[in-house]
Protein backbone atom coordinates (compact mmCIF):
# COMPACT_ATOMS: atom_id res chain seq x y z
CA UNK A 1 0.00 0.00 0.00
CA UNK A 2 1.25 3.49 -0.84
CA UNK A 3 2.31 5.69 2.06
CA UNK A 4 0.02 8.31 0.48
CA UNK A 5 -3.09 6.13 0.71
CA UNK A 6 -4.69 8.50 3.25
CA UNK A 7 -4.23 11.54 1.02
CA UNK A 8 -7.52 11.97 -0.84
CA UNK A 9 -8.12 14.09 -3.91
CA UNK A 10 -4.49 15.06 -4.58
CA UNK A 11 -3.49 12.69 -7.37
CA UNK A 12 -1.06 15.12 -9.03
CA UNK A 13 0.86 15.77 -5.82
CA UNK A 14 1.00 12.05 -5.02
CA UNK A 15 2.25 11.22 -8.52
CA UNK A 16 5.07 13.76 -8.28
CA UNK A 17 6.19 12.66 -4.82
CA UNK A 18 5.97 8.95 -5.59
CA UNK A 19 7.98 9.51 -8.75
CA UNK A 20 10.73 11.28 -6.78
CA UNK A 21 10.85 8.37 -4.31
CA UNK A 22 10.82 5.66 -7.01
CA UNK A 23 13.61 7.31 -9.00
CA UNK A 24 15.56 8.28 -5.88
CA UNK A 25 15.71 11.84 -7.16
CA UNK A 26 14.87 13.83 -4.07
CA UNK A 27 15.10 17.60 -4.28
CA UNK A 28 16.86 19.50 -1.49
CA UNK A 29 13.73 21.65 -1.06
CA UNK A 30 10.03 21.30 -1.85
CA UNK A 31 7.26 23.88 -1.85
CA UNK A 32 3.83 22.37 -1.23
CA UNK A 33 1.41 24.95 -2.61
CA UNK A 34 -2.33 25.09 -2.04
CA UNK A 35 -5.12 26.41 0.17
CA UNK A 36 -5.07 25.60 3.89
CA UNK A 37 -6.77 22.40 5.02
CA UNK A 38 -6.53 20.38 1.79
CA UNK A 39 -3.80 17.91 2.76
CA UNK A 40 -0.39 19.59 2.55
CA UNK A 41 0.58 18.71 6.13
CA UNK A 42 -0.70 15.16 5.70
CA UNK A 43 1.29 14.82 2.48
CA UNK A 44 4.41 16.05 4.29
CA UNK A 45 3.88 13.46 7.04
CA UNK A 46 3.45 10.67 4.48
CA UNK A 47 6.52 11.82 2.55
CA UNK A 48 8.57 11.91 5.76
CA UNK A 49 7.73 8.28 6.48
CA UNK A 50 9.76 7.39 3.41
CA UNK A 51 12.50 9.99 3.82
CA UNK A 52 13.17 9.03 7.43
CA UNK A 53 12.25 5.35 7.10
CA UNK A 54 10.26 5.82 10.28
CA UNK A 55 6.85 4.97 11.70
CA UNK A 56 3.88 7.25 11.19
CA UNK A 57 3.33 7.68 14.93
CA UNK A 58 6.86 8.94 15.36
CA UNK A 59 6.35 11.48 12.57
CA UNK A 60 3.04 12.63 14.05
CA UNK A 61 4.64 13.14 17.47
CA UNK A 62 7.55 15.04 15.88
CA UNK A 63 10.00 13.06 18.02
CA UNK A 64 12.37 11.78 15.32
CA UNK A 65 15.86 13.19 15.94
CA UNK A 66 16.31 14.03 12.26
CA UNK A 67 13.03 15.93 11.93
CA UNK A 68 12.42 19.58 12.78
CA UNK A 69 8.82 20.75 12.33
CA UNK A 70 8.50 24.54 12.41
CA UNK A 71 5.14 26.28 12.93
CA UNK A 72 4.23 29.97 13.33
CA UNK A 73 4.44 31.34 16.86
CA UNK A 74 3.19 34.19 18.99
CA UNK A 75 5.56 36.23 21.14
CA UNK A 76 4.33 36.65 24.72
CA UNK A 77 6.46 38.04 27.53
CA UNK A 78 9.60 37.20 25.62
CA UNK A 79 8.57 33.57 24.98
CA UNK A 80 7.50 31.97 21.72
CA UNK A 81 4.15 30.18 21.94
CA UNK A 82 2.48 27.98 19.35
CA UNK A 83 -1.16 28.63 18.51
CA UNK A 84 -2.24 25.78 20.81
CA UNK A 85 -0.03 27.00 23.65
CA UNK A 86 -1.32 30.56 23.30
CA UNK A 87 -4.93 29.38 23.40
CA UNK A 88 -4.29 27.15 26.42
CA UNK A 89 -2.58 30.04 28.24
CA UNK A 90 -5.44 32.40 27.46
CA UNK A 91 -3.13 34.81 25.68
CA UNK A 92 -4.97 37.56 23.81
CA UNK A 93 -3.77 37.37 20.23
CA UNK A 94 -3.86 40.79 18.61
CA UNK A 95 -1.60 39.90 15.69
CA UNK A 96 -1.33 36.66 13.68
CA UNK A 97 1.46 34.19 14.48
CA UNK A 98 4.55 34.12 12.26
CA UNK A 99 7.69 32.15 11.48
CA UNK A 100 10.33 34.19 13.28
CA UNK A 101 13.96 34.86 12.47
CA UNK A 102 15.02 32.93 15.58
CA UNK A 103 13.17 29.87 14.29
CA UNK A 104 14.98 30.01 10.95
CA UNK A 105 18.27 30.30 12.80
CA UNK A 106 17.31 27.15 14.68
CA UNK A 107 16.72 25.45 11.31
CA UNK A 108 20.25 26.39 10.27
CA UNK A 109 21.68 25.05 13.52
CA UNK A 110 19.67 21.84 13.19
CA UNK A 111 21.00 21.23 9.67
CA UNK A 112 24.58 22.02 10.65
CA UNK A 113 24.93 18.59 12.27
CA UNK A 114 24.77 15.27 10.38
CA UNK A 115 21.62 13.15 10.66
CA UNK A 116 21.61 10.70 13.58
CA UNK A 117 19.36 7.86 12.37
CA UNK A 118 18.17 8.58 8.84
CA UNK A 119 20.05 9.12 5.60
CA UNK A 120 19.11 12.80 5.64
CA UNK A 121 17.76 15.44 7.96
CA UNK A 122 14.31 16.88 7.25
CA UNK A 123 12.67 20.19 8.04
CA UNK A 124 9.01 21.16 7.54
CA UNK A 125 8.02 24.83 7.70
CA UNK A 126 4.28 25.40 8.03
CA UNK A 127 2.70 28.62 6.76
CA UNK A 128 5.93 29.73 5.14
CA UNK A 129 4.09 32.82 3.90
CA UNK A 130 4.18 34.23 7.46
CA UNK A 131 7.96 34.70 7.39
CA UNK A 132 8.98 38.37 7.55
CA UNK A 133 11.67 39.50 5.13
CA UNK A 134 14.57 38.95 7.54
CA UNK A 135 13.51 35.36 8.22
CA UNK A 136 12.94 34.67 4.52
CA UNK A 137 16.39 35.97 3.63
CA UNK A 138 17.97 33.82 6.35
CA UNK A 139 16.16 30.77 5.00
CA UNK A 140 17.38 31.59 1.51
CA UNK A 141 20.98 31.12 2.67
CA UNK A 142 20.08 27.72 4.11
CA UNK A 143 18.33 26.66 0.89
CA UNK A 144 21.48 27.46 -1.08
CA UNK A 145 23.50 24.93 0.94
CA UNK A 146 21.12 22.55 2.73
CA UNK A 147 23.67 19.73 3.06
CA UNK A 148 22.27 16.23 3.57
CA UNK A 149 18.75 17.48 4.10
CA UNK A 150 15.33 17.95 2.56
CA UNK A 151 13.34 21.06 3.45
CA UNK A 152 9.56 21.16 2.88
CA UNK A 153 7.76 24.49 2.87
CA UNK A 154 3.95 24.71 3.07
CA UNK A 155 2.31 27.83 1.63
CA UNK A 156 -1.07 28.84 0.16
CA UNK A 157 0.32 30.26 -3.10
CA UNK A 158 3.51 30.94 -5.01
CA UNK A 159 2.92 34.68 -4.69
CA UNK A 160 2.91 34.48 -0.89
CA UNK A 161 6.58 33.43 -0.80
CA UNK A 162 9.65 35.32 -2.01
CA UNK A 163 10.41 34.51 -5.68
CA UNK A 164 14.01 33.71 -4.76
CA UNK A 165 12.78 31.01 -2.36
CA UNK A 166 10.29 29.65 -4.90
CA UNK A 167 13.07 29.33 -7.49
CA UNK A 168 15.07 27.07 -5.16
CA UNK A 169 12.22 24.64 -4.47
CA UNK A 170 10.48 21.94 -6.45
CA UNK A 171 6.83 22.93 -6.53
CA UNK A 172 4.16 20.39 -5.61
CA UNK A 173 0.64 21.71 -6.35
CA UNK A 174 -2.38 20.86 -4.20
CA UNK A 175 -5.95 21.61 -5.31
CA UNK A 176 -9.26 22.14 -3.54
CA UNK A 177 -11.33 18.97 -3.25
CA UNK A 178 -14.48 18.24 -5.22
CA UNK A 179 -17.73 17.40 -3.42
CA UNK A 180 -17.14 13.64 -3.52
CA UNK A 181 -13.63 13.88 -2.07
CA UNK A 182 -14.83 16.37 0.56
CA UNK A 183 -17.53 13.93 1.66
CA UNK A 184 -15.02 11.07 1.81
CA UNK A 185 -12.54 13.01 3.96
CA UNK A 186 -15.17 14.39 6.33
CA UNK A 187 -16.77 10.97 6.76
CA UNK A 188 -13.44 9.24 7.40
CA UNK A 189 -12.47 11.82 10.01
CA UNK A 190 -15.80 11.60 11.83
CA UNK A 191 -17.12 14.97 10.69
CA UNK A 192 -19.87 13.80 8.35
CA UNK A 193 -22.38 16.05 10.17
CA UNK A 194 -20.79 19.00 8.37
CA UNK A 195 -22.13 17.62 5.08
CA UNK A 196 -25.62 18.65 6.22
CA UNK A 197 -24.57 22.27 6.78
CA UNK A 198 -24.40 24.09 3.43
CA UNK A 199 -23.17 27.34 5.00
CA UNK A 200 -20.07 25.63 6.38
CA UNK A 201 -19.42 23.82 3.11
CA UNK A 202 -19.74 27.09 1.21
CA UNK A 203 -17.27 28.74 3.57
CA UNK A 204 -14.86 25.80 3.27
CA UNK A 205 -14.72 25.98 -0.55
CA UNK A 206 -13.32 22.51 -1.05
CA UNK A 207 -11.10 22.43 2.07
CA UNK A 208 -11.94 19.70 4.62
CA UNK A 209 -9.61 21.26 7.16
CA UNK A 210 -11.36 24.60 6.79
CA UNK A 211 -14.77 22.92 7.12
CA UNK A 212 -13.71 21.30 10.41
CA UNK A 213 -12.28 24.59 11.68
CA UNK A 214 -15.53 26.37 10.77
CA UNK A 215 -17.52 23.75 12.66
CA UNK A 216 -15.35 24.21 15.74
CA UNK A 217 -15.78 27.97 15.55
CA UNK A 218 -19.53 27.58 15.14
CA UNK A 219 -19.70 25.31 18.18
CA UNK A 220 -17.86 27.94 20.26
CA UNK A 221 -20.65 30.50 19.77
CA UNK A 222 -23.71 30.50 22.01
CA UNK A 223 -26.70 29.22 19.96
CA UNK A 224 -28.96 32.04 21.17
CA UNK A 225 -26.40 34.65 20.15
CA UNK A 226 -26.02 33.00 16.76
CA UNK A 227 -29.78 32.96 16.26
CA UNK A 228 -30.00 36.65 17.16
CA UNK A 229 -27.23 37.48 14.69
CA UNK A 230 -28.90 35.48 11.93
CA UNK A 231 -32.14 37.43 12.41
CA UNK A 232 -32.12 40.94 10.99
CA UNK A 233 -32.98 43.54 13.65
CA UNK A 234 -36.37 45.22 13.28
CA UNK A 235 -35.86 48.00 15.81
CA UNK A 236 -33.03 50.18 17.05
CA UNK A 237 -33.22 48.46 20.44
CA UNK A 238 -32.75 45.02 18.84
CA UNK A 239 -29.79 46.34 16.84
CA UNK A 240 -28.04 47.75 19.92
CA UNK A 241 -28.79 44.65 22.03
CA UNK A 242 -27.37 42.27 19.43
CA UNK A 243 -24.30 44.45 18.92
CA UNK A 244 -23.63 44.50 22.66
CA UNK A 245 -24.09 40.72 22.96
CA UNK A 246 -21.66 39.99 20.12
CA UNK A 247 -18.88 42.19 21.48
CA UNK A 248 -19.38 40.96 25.05
CA UNK A 249 -19.33 37.23 24.25
CA UNK A 250 -16.87 36.87 21.36
CA UNK A 251 -13.28 37.87 20.69
CA UNK A 252 -12.09 39.74 17.60
CA UNK A 253 -11.11 36.58 15.71
CA UNK A 254 -14.54 35.04 16.27
CA UNK A 255 -16.26 38.26 15.19
CA UNK A 256 -14.39 38.22 11.89
CA UNK A 257 -15.41 34.61 11.37
CA UNK A 258 -19.01 35.44 12.28
CA UNK A 259 -19.13 38.04 9.52
CA UNK A 260 -18.17 35.43 6.92
CA UNK A 261 -20.79 33.03 8.31
CA UNK A 262 -23.51 35.69 8.31
CA UNK A 263 -22.69 36.67 4.75
CA UNK A 264 -23.33 33.11 3.61
CA UNK A 265 -26.57 32.93 5.58
CA UNK A 266 -27.91 36.30 4.48
CA UNK A 267 -27.06 35.59 0.85
CA UNK A 268 -29.33 32.53 0.97
CA UNK A 269 -32.07 34.10 3.14
CA UNK A 270 -32.45 37.32 1.20
CA UNK A 271 -32.56 35.93 -2.31
CA UNK A 272 -29.03 37.04 -3.14
CA UNK A 273 -29.41 40.69 -2.14
CA UNK A 274 -26.01 42.36 -2.11
CA UNK A 275 -26.63 45.20 0.33
CA UNK A 276 -26.35 43.14 3.58
CA UNK A 277 -23.16 41.51 2.28
CA UNK A 278 -21.65 44.91 1.51
CA UNK A 279 -22.46 46.22 4.98
CA UNK A 280 -20.92 43.17 6.62
CA UNK A 281 -17.83 43.45 4.44
CA UNK A 282 -17.54 47.07 5.53
CA UNK A 283 -17.80 45.92 9.16
CA UNK A 284 -14.96 43.45 8.59
CA UNK A 285 -12.78 46.20 7.17
CA UNK A 286 -13.44 48.34 10.23
CA UNK A 287 -12.68 45.52 12.65
CA UNK A 288 -9.41 44.80 10.87
CA UNK A 289 -8.58 48.50 11.21
CA UNK A 290 -9.06 48.16 15.01
CA UNK A 291 -12.16 50.38 15.18
CA UNK A 292 -13.99 49.87 18.50
CA UNK A 293 -15.92 46.59 17.92
CA UNK A 294 -19.18 47.51 19.64
CA UNK A 295 -19.40 50.70 17.61
CA UNK A 296 -18.79 48.72 14.42
CA UNK A 297 -21.57 46.26 15.18
CA UNK A 298 -24.00 48.97 16.31
CA UNK A 299 -23.55 50.91 13.08
CA UNK A 300 -23.80 47.73 10.99
CA UNK A 301 -27.02 46.54 12.61
CA UNK A 302 -28.60 49.99 12.44
CA UNK A 303 -27.84 50.12 8.72
CA UNK A 304 -29.30 46.64 8.28
CA UNK A 305 -32.62 47.82 9.74
CA UNK A 306 -33.13 49.77 6.55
Amino acid sequence: MSVFAELIGQSQAVELLESAIAQDRLAPAYLFVGSPGIGKSLAAECFLETLLASSRSRILNRNHPDLLWVAPTYLHQGKRLSAAEAEAAGVKRKTPPMIRLEQIREVSQFLSRPPLEAVRSTVVIEQAETMPEAAANALLKTLEEPGRATIILLAPSLESVLPTIVSRCQRIPFSRLDATSMAEVLSKTGHEAILAQPQLLALAQGSPGAAIAHQQKLDSIDPELLQAAMTLPRTLREALTTARAITKNTDSETQLWLIDYLQQGYWAQMQHQERPLQLLEQAKTMLLAYVQPQLVWEVTWMQLIN
